[in-house]
């Protein structure tokens, strides 16, 4: 088994546990004399967590089997040998902050229950996006 396998089975068990003992705690502590019974709220929680942990343990630990051992499972390894290529980042782009401001006018529309809002949001969300996907696809523009 590997690093990511072990982390995700390990933070299962801590979440059972931790399920376990609200359970109990809840059920059984009493509050000025009164009982007030399980609190529901925090158990469906507390297992639906734990569910979560241990599908993504589950499908780490048969995607890992067959791949080669990854840096962070090798001794000798160094930090470099994880690095890779890091992509490329535009760095005069505007269209990252036109998104930000697109994602305003939606976030500004959903608060305030603008429904013109929204859909100029969601709008300009998809145009700035495609825009951003598509700056380095385009021909250049002759001057």
């Amino acid at each position: 088994m590997k690093s990511s396998t072990k982390i995700m089975y390990s933070m299962t068990a801590f979440l059972v546990i931790m399920a376990v003992i609200y359970i109990l705690a809840t059920t059984y502590v009493q509050d000025d004399g009164y009982r007030h019974g399980t609190e529901w709220a925090g158990v469906v929680g507390l297992v639906l967590a734990s569910a979560l942990t241990l599908m993504l343990g589950g499908y780490l630990h048969f995607t890992e089997r067959r791949i080669d051992i990854l840096p962070e499972d090798w001794e000798e390894a160094e930090v470099a040998d994880k690095a890779g290529t890091l992509g490329f980042f535009s760095p005069n782009s505007i269209w990252p902050a036109a998104m930000s401001g697109a994602i305003l006018v939606l976030g500004l529309g959903i608060i305030y229950l603008h429904w013109w809002m929204i859909a100029l949001g969601a709008v300009l969300l998809i145009y700035t996006t495609t825009k951003l996907s598509l700056q380095y696809g385009q021909p250049k523009e002759k001057h």
